[in-house]
């Protein structure tokens, strides 16, 4: 099992996702002898996991049943242990597309935090790219570090706990892209401009405040970044369900005392059986949603 190569059968010491419901997953390291509680009874690994295929059926000791599903990016966004605040796949979408990711790009990151994006970068840049993660706080580096592993794409990342703003990203001139996320990402734009190619390469900043995004916008005019934009990702997700609507009454096309008789016959008629109306399925909007989440600032950093 790899975050960035898929595996057909579930091995001990694997990390997988325990599918629950819709709004209730969650991950489990597969260990020999060990037994893994849920609200439908007990899966035990050595039985109901170890040589299965991902994706199975897996029926718990109380008759109830789950779904062991194949680890992703997105998988573990959603189940991941929180140590920070994280970026969710609506963001990472556009900053991997924005950043111009591929296979066997060199990409530096600043702080790691709980990893989400982090994962992501790996699946896109495998099997010849490479992640320079920084992370500030010693703990979530040593933690991250752990999970890269214990994910089995340790390979593709390097993870240095030091303080990007003062040390830098450990490399330079090896980058094809950069990300921030750090509370003062414009203290950090010419250690990121030290770590791109020559060739130049793109950079994006998320920043929750739109005062911090003026302030890293600034440092990037300052230090020659062409090309700088600013949008923020809202997600909205619409309900279908089914809608009853009733059928308007105009009334009579014509006047004058025949039409008039017709239009009280109608309305005789109306009280007497249920108005006319006619079912049809819909999307509509949610009452509630975020009005905010944070600010992608992309940037280009030019050839030299």
């Amino acid at each position: 099992m790899s975050f960035v190569e898929y595996s057909e059968f579930i091995q001990e010491g694997d990390v997988v996702i325990i599918f629950l419901g819709h709004d209730s997953m969650m991950p489990i390291k597969v260990e020999a002898g060990a037994q893994t509680q849920t609200r439908y009874g007990a899966i035990r690994h050595s039985s109901d996991l170890i040589g299965r295929r991902f994706g199975s059926k897996v029926t718990c000791s109380k008759g109830g049943w789950v779904y062991v599903l194949h680890p992703t990016p997105e998988l573990w966004t959603v189940n991941l242990p929180h140590r920070t605040q994280i970026l969710y796949t609506t963001d990472i979408a556009n900053i991997t597309l924005m950043l111009d990711l591929k296979p066997g790009s060199i990409v530096c990151e600043s702080g790691t935090g709980s990893g989400s994006l982090s994962h992501a970068i790996l699946r896109t840049i495998a099997p010849s790219g490479h992640l320079h993660t920084v992370e500030f706080h010693a703990q979530r580096a040593e933690k991250a570090a752990q999970e890269f592993k214990e994910h089995k794409v340790a390979h593709l990342v390097t993870v240095r706990n030091q303080d990007v703003c003062k040390e830098g990203f450990g490399v330079v001139g090896v980058a094809d892209a950069v990300f921030l996320d750090i509370p003062s990402p414009w203290e950090a734009v010419t250690h990121a401009k030290k770590a791109f190619k020559r060739k130049g390469g793109r950079l994006c900043s998320f920043s929750p405040c739109i005062e911090q995004v003026q302030r890293t916008c600034e440092a990037l005019l300052e230090q020659g970044f062409e090309e700088i934009c600013t949008v923020e990702v809202l997600q909205r997700v619409h309900d279908v369900r089914s809608v009853t609507l009733h059928l308007p009454d105009f009334g009579p096309e014509d006047g004058g005392a025949e039409s008039a008789k017709m239009a009280s016959e109608e309305v005789l008629l109306a009280a007497n059986s249920s108005h006319p109306s006619v079912t049809c399925r819909t999307a509509t909007a949610p009452r509630e949603m975020a009005g905010h989440t944070g600010y992608l600032t992309f940037a280009t950093k030019p050839r030299g």
